[in-house]
């Protein structure tokens, strides 16, 4: 099993050397790395930590990524897109099964795969299934990265290390490392870039120098409401919530120093009784959403935003593919 460790900052490619010139990598690498796991395994906090800058939501709650996100990671001697995944699951509507297939095509097409598996939580099934669906990935090399581990005394994550070193040799997977990671802390998340970047092949870069995604902003914008709608709700709500941009214009007549977005949205949910939760009394919960989801947007957008926000029903719109259809699934 090989558990790297932090052994001090690396020596900067782009650094001048000892004549003082910039000395310039003698390859430069580029491609895609996925990231894979159960629901909740922080994988979407560690997308972000990666990048340096938000570009995934992220939540307490599990499946709350519902769709591909593409970070970029840009390094003198490479750069690194990762793909943050839907946490696959055992599907219980039309929406998980779809959701399911997304994480499989997306992990069939890059370059290394990164299996997230929390410290704070022992390997459980979900892990086991996963593990089990990688090892049919056979060419693709797979780096197992323990997250959290801020969560976890330092015997408690020996004790999970050496569970995936184990899950790795049940399952018949050959890891390229394992490595222990904490997004929040930002532990060993550089070391974690270092160990993905020799995996990816030989090339230039595949976006502009300073592109930090290639998600459209307009669905980005919908992703940092559902965010905000989905803090403090019932248990049960999370997986009905849908948020959809139905236009994003600048406001008419304002003077250049004054702009203003103006964004419409709709936060779908599933059933009647549902809207209450998210309306809240006297729309207090709604307007809390949307102060919140505008703070976000507008430091996103970097300009003032009046954000209008109005909730619908689409009833049971995980299991109707008319629905999915409508909401962009």
């Amino acid at each position: 099993m090989s558990v790297p460790s932090s052994s001090g900052p690396a020596k900067d490619p782009s650094a001048p050397g000892p004549s003082g010139d910039t000395e310039r990598p003698a390859v430069h690498r580029s491609g895609f790395a996925c990231l894979v796991g159960r629901p909740n395994a922080g994988k979407s906090t560690l997308t972000n930590a990666l990048v340096g800058t938000k570009v995934a939501i992220t939540s307490g709650r599990p499946q709350t990524t519902r769709h591909t996100v593409r970070g970029i990671v840009h390094r003198p001697d490479a750069q690194l897109v990762l793909v943050d995944t839907p946490g696959l699951h055992k599907p219980r509507t039309l929406l998980g099964e779809r959701l399911n297939d997304l994480v499989r095509s997306t992990w069939a097409e890059v370059d290394v795969i990164g299996f997230c598996l929390p410290a704070d939580q022992r390997v459980g099934p979900g892990d086991r299934y996963i593990a089990g669906e990688l090892a049919e990935v056979r060419r693709t090399p797979k780096i197992a990265v323990v997250t959290k581990t801020d969560l976890v005394d330092p015997a408690t994550l020996a004790e999970r290390l050496v569970a995936v070193d184990r899950l790795g040799k049940e399952a018949g997977l050959e890891w390229a490392e394992i490595v222990p990671v904490s997004a929040l802390r930002d532990r060993q998340v550089g070391l974690l870039a270092d160990l993905l970047v020799p995996l990816l092949p030989e090339g230039p870069p595949l976006y502009p120098d300073g592109d930090l995604t290639d998600e459209p902003e307009q669905v980005m914008v919908a992703e940092l409401i559902r965010e905000a709608a989905l803090e403090g709700v019932r248990d049960e709500l999370p997986h009905s919530l849908a948020v959809v941009v139905e236009e994003m214009l600048p406001r008419q007549g304002r003077p250049e120093d004054r702009p203003l977005l103006d964004i419409h949205a709709f936060v779908y949910i599933e059933r009647p009784s549902q809207k209450g939760i998210v309306i809240g009394a006297k729309g207090a919960r709604l307007k809390e959403v949307g102060t919140q989801a505008r703070r976000q947007i507008e430091a996103l957008l970097g300009t003032p935003v009046f954000l209008d926000l109005h909730v619908k029903v689409a009833k049971d719109w995980q299991r109707d593919p008319r629905q999915l259809r409508k909401l962009g699934f």
